[in-house]
């Protein structure tokens, strides 16, 4: 009975720490697959905002309805809902 007693108490002086060592595990699974997804999101946003930044404005479409030439100069993105800018220094 001597050698059941000394394996319950090695597996009871092991125990926390598979517990601790489990519970790390988790949390970095976690935090690695949350980066994962959020840099999925990040790639999927930036290049959603290429397309739109890519496709042709009304303004920049002809009366015949082909798109002009660019001028060279590169263009620029405005989020949605913004104000336009009057220009002053103040905001």
């Amino acid at each position: 009975m001597g050698i059941l007693y000394d394996g319950w108490m090695i597996l009871a002086a092991l125990l926390p720490s598979i517990g601790l060592l489990f519970l790390f595990w988790v949390i970095l699974k976690h935090i690695v697959e949350g980066d994962r997804r959020e840099r999925a999101a990040l790639r999927e946003w930036e290049a959603q905002r290429d397309r739109d930044t890519m496709r042709p404005s009304a303004a920049d479409i002809s009366p015949e309805g082909t798109p002009e030439k660019e001028s060279g100069a590169p263009r620029t993105h405005k989020p949605h809902g913004s104000a336009p800018h009057n220009g002053d220094a103040t905001g």
